[in-house]
């Protein structure tokens, strides 16, 4: 009777205070937004704002019909673009895999020095963006088709060496154990323990970045890193509308090939 008697009189999902905490985050989250809003919005011109429908118009109607003449001038660049690509993501494989190696635990030679060295590696590659990297780059050595491969490259490393350092320590390890137990050293070790399982996920990893650096590598033209994005900016830069078309339907048609290269190669090799 006694147990009864505390029990409340109408049963409530949540508490009271439990109601008033969350009626009290929801207003500050709202009291959050409004303020968010004003610093992004203070020096908004809204009649551009207002304006932009027509506008948008405006140019939509000058960029039709495509200027389809204009097409053979973006072979050789498109070429370039897809080379930059290629040889980034290759070039992000080579300088990756260390990395990743030096990153897992279960395969760097230092816990304590080298593995927080590889994941600074990793996280400073992935937190600059590729058009970064090109603006910098385009800095130190010139405009050019190297600055964008480079560029491209060192994208890479964190992505790759992420997912690839992530897979290593995936590995099984009675596999690896079974190699240890017939006397193998480090390496051999590596070489037929640990390879052979990551080996289908680092093709895999590396297909996947190639066809996001065919879209990076097409923007990188825009900071003087070659490729069809030079051609790209020129043509915005005189108001070439019917030219722009050309070019944005050609990286559109690039994009979707690449995407089934892609997916070819992960049917078939992985």
């Amino acid at each position: 009777m006694t147990h009864a008697a505390s029990l409340p009189a109408t049963w409530s999902y949540r508490s009271r205070t439990v109601r008033l905490a969350l009626w009290a985050g929801w207003l500050a989250l709202v009291a959050l937004f409004v303020w968010c809003w004003q610093i992004m919005t203070q020096t908004t011109i809204w009649a551009f704002v207002l304006d932009a429908p027509r506008q948008a118009a405006d140019i939509g109607a000058r960029m039709v019909p495509p200027k389809w003449g204009y097409l053979p001038e973006l072979m050789l660049p498109l070429w370039d673009t897809l080379n930059i690509a290629t040889l980034g993501t290759m070039g992000g494989v080579i300088l990756a895999v260390p990395v990743a190696l030096m990153a897992a635990r279960n395969t760097t030679p230092s816990a304590t020095i080298l593995r927080p060295i590889a994941l600074f590696v990793i996280v400073a590659s992935r937190s600059i963006n590729s058009l970064i990297w090109a603006l910098l780059l385009v800095t130190i050595i010139g405009p050019g088709l190297l600055a964008g491969i480079i560029a491209i490259a060192l994208r890479s490393i964190g992505f790759i060496g992420k997912l690839f350092y992530e897979a290593i320590e995936e590995t099984d390890p009675t596999q690896i154990e079974a190699i240890e137990a017939t006397g193998a050293g480090p390496v051999q070790v590596l070489t037929y323990g640990v390879v052979p399982q990551v080996m289908p996920t680092l093709w895999g990893i590396s297909v996947f970045r190639w066809d996001i650096n065919i879209r990076e590598s097409t923007i990188l033209g825009l900071v003087g890193a070659g490729g069809i994005g030079l051609k790209l900016n020129a043509s915005m830069a005189v108001l070439a509308w019917d030219q722009v078309t050309v070019i944005l339907l050609l990286i559109l048609g690039t994009v979707i090939a690449s995407e089934w290269v892609a997916a070819w190669v992960r049917r078939t090799i992985i």
